[in-house]
């Protein structure tokens, strides 16, 4: 291999701006590295990507995008792979260069045999355009940060184009349950396969929040559906042209909840089948561990190892993440978008159980009041600390705390503490939601407002806490200082 001249300047000018990040405390390092070594050369991440024998694994989506390629990088570790990852959650290209980095010497060798990357949204096309994947995963695509991308359609022709690019030896895995992502696979000239949940029992039965995949992608009439999970993720069709949701090869075909505690899933693929107790609530996070096992399977991982692995994942940071607060404990749960922050508190509230007949047809929008999942608990056992921050990286625009369902807390909420920079949203927002003013508190400082939410806990109680992005960088960097967690860039 020919020495590379600039590539190794680019290196070591990055790996240097990197380690002189972290020494003057100017953060973990996981974004500038990237900027300096592509400011000296621009193909700094497609050279020491194409060096890598086992090639790179993308994925990207809305939500779930980081937990569910963090469920991935566990298993291929237990696999014995060697991994380039970019598990402090650094997206875009920049981020990702520096993960490349991070694992190169300075004349551009690579100890991984395999990168897996998650990419942003908008840095999709970018991130597939220069490390030419072998397996790509698009998970799902809702509106998030009206300021920042636009619309859904936008974000639908980046990824649609970019997957026009890829050969046939890319297998492009999409969630045939979203019909914004599950339309992207027609006619493409790499293998595409679908993931998806089959138990309608979780159907939510309202199309209140269909938004931003309400028409069909072919003939522009409306869908119909005959199971509604959340948003517009569900079973569809268009009665028009006959486009229908596809029939997944990998399938979630029985999903059981417990509380917000775990999970049971039982998976089926070609050629096998196996149940699975994930050790995380939720039904996205049900879904995040379907599209993660069908990554892994892609890649050659056997199912026995990809069931240890799911069984003892531990999340993200943030995303469903467990702390011991001085001796109270604390669920992490990041919301930064409506189908987010609607699923999250569903996962708080519902009532896990639910109704053995087939889902009914979904009518044309129905309050969400009327949903069969919404919990009939009026216990007010909850205790929650929501933390609501504006700046770039939440999104400057918060309206779309008004298209979250926060209504499903009526008759839930002990007490609720609220902070951050729209703190004062938040607590109309709840108001309307119906929860009583007297059992809220709000705070303009975090950390005086974690004090209080931690003095008002109960014991054997646990405080709830559901921040925005930079809210929950902020929170965890106070709880840093108190010494109760170690810095992200440090797991």
């Amino acid at each position: 291999m020919m020495f590379d001249v600039r590539l190794f300047l680019a290196i070591t000018a990055g790996q240097s701006a990197g380690i002189a990040s972290r020494m003057l405390r100017r953060g973990g390092g996981t974004t500038l590295p990237g900027l300096v070594a592509r400011r000296i050369d621009p193909h700094t991440l497609r050279k020491l990507t194409a060096r890598l024998p086992q090639g790179v694994a993308l994925l990207s989506g809305t939500n779930g995008k980081t937990t569910t390629t963090r469920m991935i990088a566990a298993t291929l570790a237990a696999d014995g792979r060697a991994l380039l990852h970019n598990r402090a959650g650094a997206n875009l290209v920049s981020g990702v260069t520096t993960t490349a980095l991070a694992g190169a010497s300075p004349d551009g060798r690579l100890r991984a045999q395999i990168a897996l990357f998650e990419t942003d949204e908008a840095a999709f096309p970018d991130v597939a355009a220069e490390t030419h994947p072998r397996l790509v995963v698009l998970h799902n695509l809702f509106r998030d940060q009206l300021d920042r991308y636009g619309e859904v359609d936008t974000v639908a022709a980046g990824w649609r184009a970019a997957l026009e690019r890829l050969p046939a030896t890319t297998t492009v895995l999409l969630n045939a349950d979203d019909p914004a992502v599950a339309a992207l696979g027609e006619g493409l000239t790499a293998q595409v396969r679908y993931y998806g949940l089959n138990d309608v029992r979780h159907a939510a039965g309202s199309a209140a929040q269909i938004g931003d995949a309400r028409f069909c992608r072919r003939c522009g009439a409306p869908y119909r559906y005959t199971a509604l999970f959340y948003a517009h993720v569900g079973h569809y069709r268009c009665e028009a042209c006959g486009a229908a949701r596809p029939i997944p090869v990998y399938a979630l075909e029985r999903l059981d909840l417990h509380g917000a505690d775990h999970a049971t899933l039982c998976l089926t693929f070609p050629g096998g089948a196996m149940e699975v107790h994930l050790p995380l609530p939720g039904l996205y996070n049900a879904i995040n561990a379907l599209a993660a096992t069908a990554a892994c399977l892609e890649l050659g991982v056997a199912a026995a190892r990809i069931r240890t692995s799911l069984e003892c994942f531990d999340a993200a940071f943030g995303r469903i993440e467990r702390i011991d607060a001085g001796g109270r404990p604390l669920l992490i749960a990041l919301i930064k978008n409506p189908v987010g922050a609607t699923e999250t508190v569903r996962m708080l509230t519902e009532a896990r159980k639910f109704h053995t007949s087939t889902a009914p047809e979904v009518s044309p929008a129905p309050s969400h009041h009327d949903s069969p999942l919404i919990a009939s608990n009026t216990n007010h056992n909850l205790h929650l600390f929501i933390l609501i921050n504006d700046r770039h990286a939440d999104g400057t625009d918060v309206s779309w705390l008004w298209d979250a369902e926060f209504e499903r807390l009526t008759g839930c909420v002990a007490h609720v503490t609220v902070s951050g920079t729209r703190a004062a949203d938040m607590a109309v927002r709840l108001k309307y939601a119906g929860v009583e003013p007297e059992r809220m508190t709000i705070a303009d400082d975090p950390s005086h407002a974690l004090d209080a939410a931690l003095n008002r806990l109960p014991p054997g109680a646990t405080l709830y806490v559901l921040p925005t992005y930079t809210a929950m960088l902020d929170l965890r960097a106070e709880l840093v200082r108190r010494g109760w967690v170690r810095p992200f860039w440090e797991h």
